[in-house]
């Protein structure tokens, strides 16, 4: 199966020699390409029973990388679970205009900042309005920059609590059943709230690209003549589908490698879905340098927090006021188990799944036990 990393390691050259990429950029694919293979290092496993040896490399840990996301995902959600309540809850997706696809990607954490603060802000003043619920809301916000054929589509998906916590902190207000605010009121309120963050970051410090001022004038005009797309899906009626759709969004990458059909004559085929078409996968095929330039474009700036937590569920208030929902809603308290010592990813995996990762896949009744430790190899420069 064609990787990433295969892409990478044949014409990343290439890619490096045509474009200027940034240093988070040649990190990241550094990291994509060394994931898993000798270069990382590893160890090797051997059977105490039938002495099979088994070698496993490193994974490289970077955020990007298509093939170190699913345990990360996995400890993510179990966390997760600690925060649902059992009411409803609403998927809305907030999304910029194109015309500030390039302003984005020369600014990426400035106005990936604002896109967080515009929709979280637009989803607090609704429901703290008594016109449209009167309560306080809790909800997880995770940043997507991509579309499916890879070009610029910044936007955030918010899973939110049909329903919140009263001023008073007496009772539990639930939403109206089918929607949770009006897709109308949240659209014009969410491209207010944008562009008034906008102008406050262009008068403090003008925005690259965007530094003379009758450009930034003539944007700001276009923008606030055009409706911003909100969008809200159906609720979800119980935690189990909540956690799934979690898991479905929050450690993507612009595109896995299950959706890479092949690579050659310098070209890079994949699979898409045309949400323009009814939703069709088709296939699109780009040169491996025209493909690597769209991936690098979905780097994220380092640090810089991809999923964040709002509302009830806040850090500030996971304690007071989530506690005092679960309260309310005669939600059983879990208590923890006093231990010292730190569940491993094997236990956990088997926890998880049922499946012992370190069962001997040969014999299937000896343990895998680690014989012999392998450094990371070295490049070794041998001057001509």
């Amino acid at each position: 199966m064609t990787e990433i990393a295969d892409v990478f390691e044949h014409y990343g050259g290439a890619f490096r020699n045509q474009y200027n990429p940034s240093l988070q950029a040649l990190k990241a694919m550094s990291a994509i390409e060394r994931c898993r293979t000798s270069a990382l290092g590893g160890h090797v496993d051997g059977c105490d029973e039938c002495g099979h040896l088994k070698i496993s490399y490193n994974s490289c840990r970077n955020r990007h990388c298509p093939k170190c996301q699913n345990l990360p995902k996995e400890k993510w959600l179990e966390d997760r679970k600690e925060d649902l309540l059992p009411v409803p809850y609403f998927h809305v997706v907030f999304t910029l205009p194109s015309e500030l696809n390039n302003v984005a990607l020369r600014n990426k954490k400035i106005m990936y900042t604002l896109l967080f603060k515009a929709s979280a802000e637009t989803l607090q003043a609704l429901a703290a309005d008594p016109k449209h619920l009167g309560a306080q809301i809790g909800f997880t916000s995770i940043l997507h920059t991509w579309g499916q054929n890879l070009m610029e589509h910044p936007h955030v998906h918010c899973i939110v609590t049909g329903g919140g916590l009263s001023p008073n902190q007496s009772q539990w207000i639930p939403s109206k059943s089918k929607f949770l605010f009006p897709v109308r009121v949240m659209s014009a309120l969410f491209r207010g709230k944008y562009l008034a963050l906008l102008k406050e970051q262009q008068e403090r410090r003008p925005l690259k690209s965007m530094e003379d001022e009758q450009t930034f004038k003539a944007l700001m005009s276009q923008l606030h003549k055009k409706d911003w797309i909100v969008y809200c899906k159906p609720p979800f009626h119980s935690p189990e589908h909540v956690l799934k759709y979690f898991g479905r969004y929050s450690h993507r990458v612009a595109i896995s490698n299950h959706r890479i059909c092949h690579m050659e004559n310098g070209k890079v085929t994949f699979t898409w879905r045309d949400y323009k078409d009814g939703n069709k996968q088709k296939r699109m095929t780009l040169t491996a340098v025209e493909f690597i330039r769209r991936f690098l474009l979905h780097i994220l700036p380092s640090r810089f927090v991809k999923i964040r937590h709002y509302g009830l569920i806040s850090n500030a208030n996971r304690k007071t006021k989530l506690a005092r929902c679960k309260e309310i809603l005669d939600v059983p308290v879990k208590k923890k188990e006093d231990s010292c010592e730190k569940e491993t990813w094997s236990e956990f995996l088997l926890r998880l799944t049922g499946i012992d990762p370190m069962l001997c896949p040969s014999c299937g009744k000896g343990r895998m036990n680690m014989q012999q430790t392998l450094y990371p190899q070295r490049e070794i420069a041998i001057a001509s």
